[in-house]
This record gives structure tokens, C-alpha cells and sequence, in this order.
């Protein structure tokens, strides 16, 4: 959502990266706090008529709560000390499964499955993996109710409450939060200029170094940032990547482009297969929703993906994410048997960063009806591979055949980005979830390691040297055949 009030994982902090745009990655809270809540018992008296959506829902995570009123439905993005309205969707249609579905202005798309009884439901959105759990509520909570403090001091309070409720990695990046908050707080006065508050609210991010935390003050200034020593990716660094893989290791030959250009492809004289993708979205201008993204990855990766291949390298090393969802698909593409990728867990008590939801398993099937490439495939990884390129990776660490990493460490950001509102109109966005390997590890921070380290692609193109990575890759599959 890889954005967070909507899925997946493309914004300006990763030219395709888990879209950070409101609404790309469903945002929706479970903990109405204290002076938001509803009345006591509110929740347990809440019911509807089986099948209906409509009513109040917040959800176990995130941050929002959900009204939906006679084909409308609005966000509304909840902390303790704040209650702001955020997208709104309206009625679309009906799933098969019996999903009421919702759709945004910006084609994002909410489907909401009702259970039996009428008091709890799922929110599933399209292009992210796994559902989100959501519980009625009798009433909007009252702070919804009443208008939004306004000023300096509302804004601070806003930005530093919601990251206190539902940023996972304070401790695992040793920073104490709370004293982040007394430290700035004091220098927060109602008159201070828009760019005095944007320099501060950088400030007390900027030591995090995640790449899935953005700050957009419109006119004011943008912020974002990658983990040091990697490069944010961008369109100019890819075609400049593209450039040097057509000279340097295809020997001039050009890749054949896909997907809006986001996807390349050379078919190598011994029948090795070297398939680019630097991001997961933005497939079709002219379609933009994920089921016409899907659509299009889907064509291409039969026109690619075909009988006589020897062996494929799969390179993510300028891949700025996306949607979690078609990443999976590439994966399907490639087994024959299904297997767990990975799970997926959110922050989802407030005071509490160590709580988090139960674990939602997340699975890869073989493609139904289309050819699926299972013999041995190399990935090539960087610092500038992002999110839904980095939880593709994590699904293929899983895949039954041979598959060997080459290069440096990703990037380190796996969750969708939960994208917020400020009082005064700013956005930003953070992450609030864990992608966990079947064992129960995460590589949020460091991000995930090569099996074969090799040199910094960047300097390797800044510098016209020789890809060490792609020729490892090489040498790792050849020497499978022996």
C-alpha cells in the first residue's frame, strides 16, 4: 500500500515506491484513545444487519476510522489528541465474494466483506497483500466530531502523536521518541513561519534514516531521505542504470520495453534471461488502477517468461517499489509450488510499541494457465532496491528452486506507508508494519543481505566500471550446469 492510507507501497521520496499519495495504502486505526473514544460499551452494542456496511468501523491498527453512509465512504485519521478527515471513496459496486466495493478519486480501490453477525468486517485494498480487521463502532468518536485545533502547536502535536502510536522501530534505531518530543516541543510557538515549523518537524525525523518517512509542506518544502550511503532512486537514475546494463553487459544490445518502460528484457545467446523492473506500478497512464497495472504485468510477463530459458537474473537494484500485490505476481511466475513468502503484522496498540496484530500469513501460488519459469534464478539487489522490490525479494528468499542474491543489502523499508494529514494541510507518512520471514525476523534498517556481495552498482555507474554484480550472477548460474 507500499502508501499507508492506502497499499501497496510511487511518491517523490521513491520515484515508484510504495505510493505515498492519500488513500494508496489504507490507513485505518485500531485505538481511539482516551478523549476520542467512544462511549463505554459502545462497541459491544454496536451491531448492523448482516451484509450491511454502512455505519462507523475502526480498524485493529493504523490509524483511521471508516463512516460509511449511504454510498460514501470517509476516512478519518485518529491519535489521541487528534481527529482529522482524510480521503473519500464512494460505492462502486459488489465483489464476488461479497465485498462491497469503494472507490477513490485517485482509483484506489476498497473492497469491505461484512461477517455473519454484522459487527466486524475485513478491508481489503487493492494492490496491497493480506486484509485489515474492522470492528463497529456505535458513533464517530467524539473529537471527530468537533472542529480541528489549528496553529503551530496543533501540527506538532499531531505529527509527533501519531508517530508515537504507530512507528514500529524506535528502539531497534535507538531513539527515544519522548525526549524527541520534549526537546522540540518548547520551540513550537503559534506565529513561528511555515518554513521554522517544516525545518523542525525535519528535524526530529531526520535522525530515523527511513526511507518510508516523508514530510510534503506543499510550497514550504519536501522531505525525504534514504538509508546513508544509498542513492533515493529516481527516473533520471534509472535510465542512466539502463544506459550502462545495455552497454556494459549486454554488449549494446537494447532491452526490450515493457509496462510504460518500467520493465526491461534481454534474452541472452546461451538462453539466459535478464529481466529489469524498476518499479511495481505506473504500468498504464491511461489506466491507472491496480487491476489494469496487474493486467499489464500479467501480458508482459508472458511475452518474457517462456519456454527454452536456461536460466533468469532477475534484477531489482533501481526499484523503487510499489504494490506488494504485483510483486507477488512476479514471484507466481516463478515456482511451480505453492509456499509462504512472508507475514504481515501492524503496530496496533498505541502505548505500546512492542504490541502488534497476530501474524497474517502471505502466500505464493503458481500462476494458474501460464508458463512459470523453475530453474535457477539470480537477483540482483542494492541499497536502491525499495519496498514492494524488497518484499519480493524476502518471497523469493522462500522459493523451492535454486535462487542466489547478488549484491548489497536493500534498502531496509518493507511496510506501506501510513500517509497522514496535518491541521494545517500538510501530508507526511511513516511506516507502521513488519514483514516477517517464516522464522520471525525482519530486515527493516538493515535491510536484506546478498548471498554473494558485490560492489556498489551506483559507483559502478558513476565511475563506467564493470558490473560485478551481473557478472557474479552469471558465474553463480553457470555454475549450476556443472
Amino acid at each position: 500500500m507500499r502508501t499507508g492510507s492506502g497499499p501497496g507501497r510511487a511518491g517523490r521520496a521513491a520515484f515508484a515506491g510504495r505510493a505515498r499519495g492519500r488513500g494508496v495504502a489504507v490507513a485505518v486505526l485500531l485505538a481511539v484513545a482516551a478523549g476520542t473514544a467512544a462511549p463505554a460499551g459502545a462497541v459491544a452494542a454496536a451491531r448492523g444487519p448482516a451484509g450491511r456496511v454502512d455505519g462507523v468501523w475502526r480498524s485493529d491498527g493504523y490509524g483511521t476510522v471508516l463512516s460509511i453512509h449511504e454510498g460514501r465512504l470517509r476516512e478519518y485519521q485518529v491519535t489521541s489528541v487528534s481527529c482529522l478527515p482524510g480521503g473519500g471513496l464512494r460505492r462502486t459496486g459488489r465483489g464476488g465474494d461479497g465485498a462491497v466495493v469503494y472507490t477513490g478519486a485517485d482509483a484506489t480501490v476498497y473492497r469491505i466483506r461484512p461477517r455473519r453477525l454484522g459487527h466486524s468486517a475485513t478491508l481489503h485494498v487493492d494492490g496491497s497483500v493480506g486484509d485489515r480487521e474492522l470492528r463497529r463502532l456505535a458513533a464517530l468518536p467524539g473529537r471527530c466530531a468537533q472542529a480541528a485545533p489549528v496553529g503551530a502547536r496543533a501540527v506538532f502535536d499531531t505529527f509527533w502523536q501519531t508517530f508515537q502510536e504507530n512507528y514500529p522501530f524506535f528502539a531497534a534505531k535507538g531513539i527515544d521518541w519522548q525526549a524527541v518530543g520534549n526537546r522540540y516541543r518548547p520551540r513550537v510557538r503559534d506565529g513561528m513561519t511555515d518554513a521554522e515549523l517544516f525545518a523542525l518537524l525535519r528535524s526530529m525525523v531526520l535522525p530515523l534514516g527511513d526511507a518510508h518517512v516523508f514530510l510534503d509542506a506543499y510550497g514550504t518544502g519536501f522531505f525525504a531521505q534514504g538509508r546513508a550511503g544509498t542513492t533515493v532512486p529516481s527516473p533520471e537514475l534509472d535510465q542512466r542504470a539502463q544506459r550502462y546494463i545495455e552497454q556494459r553487459d549486454l554488449g549494446g544490445t537494447r532491452l526490450r520495453s515493457f509496462a510504460g518502460g518500467r520493465i526491461g528484457y534481454a534474452r541472452l545467446p546461451d538462453d539466459t534471461g535478464y529481466l529489469r523492473i524498476s518499479g511495481f506500478g505506473g504500468y498504464d497512464e491511461a489506466g491507472p488502477t491496480y487491476a489494469r497495472n496487474s493486467a499489464v504485468l500479467d501480458e508482459t510477463l508472458s511475452e518474457v517468461i517462456e519456454p527454452g530459458l536456461k536460466h533468469l537474473i532477475l534484477d531489482l537494484r533501481i526499484n523503487g517499489g510499489g504494490s506488494d500485490a504485483l510483486a507477488l505476481q512476479v514471484a507466481e511466475r516463478l515456482t511451480d509450488a505453492p509456499y509462504l513468502a512472508y507475514a504481515k503484522q501492524v503496530r496496533n496498540t498505541p502505548d505500546d510499541p512492542a504490541k502488534f496484530t497476530r501474524p497474517q500469513p502471505v502466500r505464493v501460488r503458481p500462476a494458474p494457465g501460464r508458463f512459470r519459469y523453475t530453474g535457477p534464478l539470480a537477483v540482483l539487489t542494492g541499497g536502491e532496491t525499495y519496498s514492494a522490490g524488497e518484499t519480493l525479494t524476502q518471497a523469493l528468499m522462500q522459493r523451492p528452486a535454486r535462487t542466489v542474491r547478488v549484491g548489497q543489502n536493500t534498502q531496509g523499508v518493507f511496510s506501506d506507508i501510513l500517509t497522514r494529514v496535518l491541521p494545517n494541510g500538510w501530508a507526511f507518512g511513516l511506516p507502521n508494519e513488519q514483514y516477517l520471514t517464516p522464522s520471525g525476523t525482519t530486515f527493516d534498517g538493515p535491510g536484506i543481505p546478498p548471498d554473494i556481495r558485490a560492489g556498489d552498482f551506483v559507483e559502478d555507474i558513476g565511475r563506467a566500471a564493470p558490473d560485478s554484480a551481473f557478472a557474479q550472477a552469471l558465474a553463480a548460474l553457470r555454475r549450476h550446469d556443472r
